[in-house]
């Protein structure tokens, strides 16, 4: 089966609890939840996870259970930004008026911080809503398939600090899995996260993308005792 078809799974897996709200939405691991969402002021927001062969460079790793040549595209976040300075995120933000629906603001999002074409990018579906609690937002996952690659690069700097792809083999290889820690008022917290060359990938994006490596089977086992400390401030 190929990759796009085993996403297409996932997706019709999961298709009956989309457009649930906040009801139905995804939360956070135990582990990982700072503060509760509140509903009722809670914005809605939209990252594209867009999978593909964004270039000719191979992955370093070979897990077996996907193409070397897979990728899936993200943003550093600039440190400036007053969110998550510096985090790498998919690409995305808040869905605003003008936007259709949230496919419509994930692809307006990456467009502006990543330059891709959107033309060139098949939308395969949606997931379930997951809670964003440490900023309020729910955030709907839109999962695209790259058909017709284009060139992507930083467009806003105050936005954005680099624009890289990370190779699905590299992401799943086990020398590359650690749980991020963060200690806040005496409290330590921890989540899956991945150390890759190109960027460290931890939080809700971090959590996100373990939940979806998961849920296709792809996970490979890692030791989840292998810990990174996440320096606030």
């Amino acid at each position: 089966m190929s990759v796009r078809d085993q996403l297409l799974d996932m997706l019709h897996a999961k298709e009956h609890l989309v457009g649930g709200g906040v009801a139905q939405a995804t939360k956070m691991p135990d582990s990982w939840v700072f503060n509760p969402l509140n509903p009722d002021t809670a914005k809605h927001a939209a990252v594209l996870i867009l999978f593909g062969r964004l270039d000719d460079v191979m992955a370093a790793s070979d897990v077996g259970s996907v193409p070397e040549d897979l990728d899936v595209l993200f943003v550093t976040r600039a440190r400036t930004l007053r969110k998550h300075p510096g985090q790498v995120a998919f690409p995305g933000g808040k869905v605003d008026e003008q936007d259709n629906d949230a496919i419509a603001a994930a692809l307006r999002e990456a467009e502006e911080e990543t330059g891709l074409d959107p033309a060139g990018v098949e939308i395969l579906g949606v997931l379930p809503d997951a809670e964003l609690p440490i900023t309020n937002f729910i955030v709907t996952p839109v999962i695209g398939w790259w058909r017709d690659p284009s060139e992507v690069f930083v467009v806003d700097e105050g936005e954005s600090a680099k624009v890289f792809r990370a190779p699905v083999a590299d992401l799943l290889d086990p020398g590359h899995r650690v749980s991020s820690v963060v200690t806040r008022d005496g409290e330590r917290f921890s989540a899956p996260a991945f150390d890759v060359n190109g960027g460290f990938i931890w939080g809700f994006t971090g959590i996100l993308l373990d939940r979806i490596f998961d849920d296709l089977g792809w996970t490979v086992p890692w030791n989840h005792h292998r810990e990174v400390a996440i320096p606030l401030g």
